[in-house]
């Protein structure tokens, strides 16, 4: 059985060993053979709390073992998340896709990274009604979400150190998970 939402703090011992193992189970069981890995980073570098898909994207390349999409220089985020898609999917057969995006949260959840075997529901914090994407998701719990203020000042008035800190965890979390070869396989980038 698959557990909807894991939580790592990245001060936890172990953590890191954990979200590795998580996400090499969940490639185990929902990918299939020879399906490009491709890891979607969502988010805009115009907006610090939104920083943090773009920061991974950046990180992780180059990559010939999985192809990346969203980084600093050309961010994915809702004005051309569609057109992305279209773009992947006219490269990649039936693309294996892994979504990395920030969110807000509960307050004891802030500075957490999560792991989910379900889609991404990108722009759902600030009321954005967007497609669902991939097949696994991970998210960096940067701030509080609110109900009495405007989740877009939240996002503007996020801590960049914490951006940065969930970046550094997921972008290590995934470099050095070893990921098998058999789950390797990139498509062109367009």
């Amino acid at each position: 059985m698959l557990k909807k939402i894991s939580y790592y703090h990245p001060d936890s011992p172990y953590a890191l060993m954990k979200f590795q193992n998580d996400l090499l189970h969940y490639l185990k069981i929902k990918h299939k053979k020879n399906q490009p890995l491709v890891i979607v980073c969502i988010g805009t570098d115009r907006a610090t709390g939104d920083c943090l898909g773009p920061l991974v994207g950046q990180a992780l390349l180059p990559s010939p073992q999985y192809s990346v999409f969203g980084t600093l220089k050309e961010p994915i985020h809702a004005k051309n998340l569609n057109q992305t898609f279209k773009e992947i999917y006219s490269v990649c057969q039936n693309p294996f896709i892994i979504a990395v995006d920030s969110c807000l949260g509960y307050a004891q959840h802030v500075g957490c990274i999560t792991l989910s075997p379900l889609p991404l529901l990108p722009g759902r914090g600030v009321s954005k009604q967007l497609p669902p994407i991939g097949q696994l998701s991970i998210t960096g719990i940067v701030n509080v979400f609110s109900n009495s203020v405007s989740n877009e000042s939240v996002i503007q008035n996020t801590r960049l150190h914490t951006v940065i800190k969930l970046a550094d965890f997921i972008t290590n979390g995934i470099k050095s998970a070893n990921i098998p070869s058999i789950y390797q396989v990139s498509c062109p980038h367009p």
